[in-house]
């Protein structure tokens, strides 16, 4: 019987790389009107891998425009895709057919997570694409944030394995698929990477880092993964710019302080507090706007599949921080009302007290003619 290692190096494997890039370039996007400008298609609800009657439904499903064959220097032919969601996001996804052994897989992931730039291109087909996408847009931003996602799908290994079996030999190798890395990992890294995997049958298999993952699955099961790894990012993306929102927000209004509490600086407090409470209006408002945007429906798996992707991407740390910050700017904007009530009430009390010397300015002199 040939050991684990002539096993690897028979093994054949098939499947896709998938490429995901997205970027946060507006506050919405109108989707209706987009459809209208340009041709275009929505997202089908994705395939759900067991007959329960859960699924996952967007609230507002992206508009897909197909994208021209991306070629990179190494002669690779990329298919891509450009989707568009309500909430301001572009996603750019390029895919590349593959099948070969473990080791390609492992060069080729370690190749395009540390030495392609797809940003670069990615870019560049974005703000083309958004020429045409213009009159969708509301409020367009002048720099965008990004985020980039690998996702290597599996549909078939050679001898249909187990996920136990998988993992037992072939396991390390999927940690180095993971992190994008030819060296032989140390075992705990190993079991650190494979300690964010999931699975619903015993043939399927889903292995999520913090920049890529592996699928080991059926073309229809993969699709909600793929799915919800695009929808954790894009939330990670909107944070991201909820975060930097609110931090340029908060420093402005630490400048304006420190410039002093004296009568006339807590009058102008007035014009900044209103701007502060709108920017947590529009934040509250974008937050459950991207909350919203995906639903699960009794369907448990897919939502501890997204709970799994969203904490290792990042989403929770970026959404205790945004949370964070908003708490902060309520208590400044509170502490600003109240230092502009105190003067508005010490205006009023000046005004009256005039008023009334005033009135015995004339009353005496009135008395005295």
């Amino acid at each position: 019987m040939p050991d684990a290692g002539t096993q690897s190096a028979e093994t054949t494997l098939r499947g896709s790389v998938l490429v995901l890039l997205q970027f946060d370039v507006c506050e919405a996007i109108r989707l209706d009107r987009l459809q209208e400008s340009i041709r275009a298609r929505t997202v089908q609800q994705p395939s759900m891998k067991h007959p329960a009657p859960g699924y996952v439904r967007y609230q507002r499903p992206p508009v897909v425009v197909p994208l021209e064959p991306l070629v990179l220097e190494s002669g690779e032919r990329l298919q891509g895709e450009i989707k568009y969601y309500d909430y301001g996001v572009v996603s750019v996804v390029f895919e590349l057919p593959f099948a070969d052994g473990w080791e390609k897989w492992i060069k080729l992931a370690s190749r395009w997570v540390w030495d392609v730039d797809f940003a670069a291109q990615a870019t560049a087909i974005v703000r083309a694409s958004l020429e045409r996408a213009a009159p969708s847009l509301v409020k367009p931003y002048k720099q965008w944030l990004s985020e980039d996602y690998l996702i290597f799908h599996v549909r078939e290994i050679t001898g249909s394995p187990s996920v136990a079996d998988l993992i037992r030999l072939h396991g390390s190798k999927i940690a180095q698929v993971v992190r994008g890395d030819t060296g032989e990992l140390a075992e705990s890294e190993c079991n650190e990477v494979l300690q964010s995997r999931i699975s619903y049958y015993a043939n399927d298999l889903t292995v999520i880092g913090w920049n890529a993952a592996f699928l080991y699955d059926s073309t229809t099961g993969a699709e909600t993964a793929i799915q919800l790894l695009e929808y954790a990012n894009s939330q990670l993306l909107e944070f991201r710019h909820y975060d930097d929102l609110l931090t340029e927000e908060l420093e402005r209004v630490y400048t304006l302080l420190d410039k002093g509490t004296g009568i006339l600086a807590r009058w102008r407090l007035a014009r900044s507090a209103t701007r502060l409470h709108t920017v947590l209006l529009d934040v509250a408002e974008l937050t459950e706007h991207a909350d919203n945007a995906i639903k699960f429906l009794s369907d448990m798996f897919a939502a501890r599949l997204y709970k799994l992707a969203a904490s290792k991407v990042g989403v929770p740390d970026y959404k205790e921080l945004v949370t964070r910050k908003v708490h902060t700017a309520e208590e400044l904007y509170r502490f600003m009302v109240d230092q502009f009530n105190q003067s508005r009430a010490f205006f009023l009390e000046l005004t009256v007290v005039v008023i009334l010397v005033v009135e015995l300015v004339y009353l005496f002199r009135g008395n005295v003619f």
